[in-house]
């Protein structure tokens, strides 16, 4: 899916802005941040939840178990998914607090407070990130990566993101990783395209492991 603004004016703003990531740019290459498909908010959500803190291979195996649950649909409706006994849930290999977690989702999309994708491409970045963390096990990481490459969403900093602040420290040649509050200040200089700066910094990273 195309991005709602033009990377080319995006470089050309971060090179402005600070020279040190205009030099990396220049090294990494062309901006190839590709927006992902249609986002449904309960089904992607879903899927965070029961991904975290696992390994990718465990978590793709619980997630098919779950979804094997409900094989009319092939995934669960809201309704579906709140209806479902816990134990049946449990079953399939999800934690008690992921299953909690999972039951809060449903029972909040089914009032209205996570919206359909339409409904959520209507609010700016501080309402969509305000909605999705009221659900259970929702954070403020998961709203900043549904926002950056589900919505296409220019400027959006996870200044808690691991990967983009070992960028930052490599790409500005720190002795140790900068706190959150260090990069968003450093980071105000970006703006409106913070969420180009966090594609380089994290290829700044893939590019010295790679």
């Amino acid at each position: 899916m195309s991005l709602p603004y033009d990377p080319g004016d995006a470089l050309r703003t971060l090179r402005r802005a600070d020279a040190t990531l205009g030099a990396l740019i220049d090294r990494i290459g062309p901006f190839r941040l590709e927006r992902r498909p249609p986002y449904d908010p309960f089904q992607a959500l879903a899927r965070s939840i029961i991904y975290q803190q696992l390994s990718g291979k465990a978590a793709a195996t619980i997630h098919g178990r779950v979804l094997d649950l409900f094989p009319d649909a092939g995934h669960p409706t809201p309704q579906q998914l709140l209806d479902a006994p816990d134990d049946v849930l449990r079953s399939a290999g999800v934690s008690r607090n992921k299953v909690a977690a999972l039951k809060d989702l449903a029972a909040k999309t089914l009032d209205g407070v996570v919206p359909p994708m339409a409904d959520l491409e209507a609010l700016d970045d501080h309402a969509v990130i305000e909605r999705l963390t009221q659900v259970r096990g929702v954070g403020r990481w998961t709203a900043e990566m549904v926002l950056l490459f589900y919505m296409g969403r220019p400027d959006v900093l996870p200044a808690t993101d691991l990967g983009v602040q070992k960028g930052f420290m490599l790409t500005y040649d720190l002795d140790a990783l900068p706190t959150p509050k260090a990069l968003t200040t450093h980071g105000e200089r970006w703006r409106p395209y913070r969420s180009v700066a966090a594609w380089y910094l994290w290829r700044a990273v893939d590019s010295r492991e790679g």
